[in-house]
């Protein structure tokens, strides 16, 4: 990629270079204009200042080799200089790496950080990271977990290592496991829930999902892991599609609600984990396999956090 002029008060002119070449102008911009905010780069699309080869473009226009992209005057904070850190949440991550080579990076996500900034929120783990590695220009979510859920989290270093594992994941090349605590006896034999997903987002902003008939539609494997009598059950998922919240709704649609789940959960079930020490998510991303581009399979495994351990604990005793 070429900027011309460089300096952040001017227009610039970036021309797509063959490695970005396929992928949609908003999340190009979203790379490009570090520390811009999504609304402010949204709201200049949708008004027609951002131009691709001099013409007008739609937000979901997917670039070509040799694109020329006009972007507008934008009146900022400086690009290179992001919001520092907390020193603490930093070196957690840093101890949350789990695995790492010169072109990916899975890390082991706490619970209650979400995975980039946004919605309020003025840093996610994308940003802890960009401040971790400064000299991995091109570090980008493979995949995401919601702010609660815990576990494997992958993150590219390289757009070709990107690209690879996006076409894995649209295939059935990753095998992704988490774990969830719900209320009640899971039924050995109820292996599967399938069950169409829709994706709606309430007047308060809030992002909600719901089956029903016309959802797109979603498939997770159950099974059974470990009982707590008839109260809850230790219960592994697996999803074979990727919809937002799949397994928080799957789980409730099957009459079984995750702990510490306020959008799906049931807040009775929840209370009573929380008595236990509970203060959390009981959703967890602990097994990983994919292969990667040299033909070798990684498989990783995440531990739990100390919360979710004891708690077990308390509810096994």
């Amino acid at each position: 990629m070429t900027n011309i002029p460089s300096q952040t008060s001017g227009v610039q002119l970036l021309e797509v270079s063959p490695e970005l070449a396929g992928q949609r102008i908003d999340n190009f911009l979203r790379t490009q204009l570090k520390g811009v905010p999504k609304t402010l780069i949204y709201r200049i699309l949708r008004k027609g200042e951002v131009r691709v080869n001099k013409g007008r473009i739609k937000p979901e226009y997917k670039l070509q080799a040799g694109d020329m992209v006009r972007v507008p005057p934008l009146r900022i904070a400086e690009r290179d200089e992001p919001v520092p850190l907390a020193q603490g949440l930093l070196e957690r991550l840093e101890a949350a790496i789990l695995y790492e080579d010169k072109a990916l990076m899975v890390i082991n996500k706490p619970a209650g950080i979400a995975v980039h900034g946004g919605s309020g929120l003025s840093f996610g783990v994308i940003e802890a990271l960009r401040q971790l590695r400064p000299e991995c220009k091109e570090l980008e979510l493979v995949h995401r977990l919601d702010r609660d859920t815990s576990g494997l989290l992958m993150v590219a270093k390289k757009r070709s290592m990107l690209r690879h594992l996006h076409e894995q994941l649209r295939g059935d090349g990753v095998d992704k496991r988490y774990m969830a605590l719900v209320r009640g006896r899971w039924d050995s034999g109820k292996k599967q829930v399938s069950a169409p997903l829709l994706k709606n987002t309430l007047r308060s902003g809030e992002r909600m999902v719901e089956v029903t008939s016309d959802g797109k539609e979603a498939l997770t494997l159950f099974r059974v892991l470990r009982r707590f009598g008839d109260f809850a059950t230790l219960v592994e998922a697996k999803p074979v599609t990727g919809r937002t919240h799949q397994i928080r709704v799957h789980a409730r649609h099957a009459g079984h609600g995750i702990a510490g789940d306020s959008k799906y959960g049931d807040e009775d079930f929840s209370r009573e984990i929380r008595e236990l020490g509970g203060k959390r998510l009981f959703l967890h991303a602990y097994a990983l396999t994919v292969p990667l581009p040299d033909g070798a399979e990684l498989k990783l495994e995440a531990p739990v956090d100390e919360l979710w351990t004891s708690t077990l604990e308390r509810l096994g005793g």
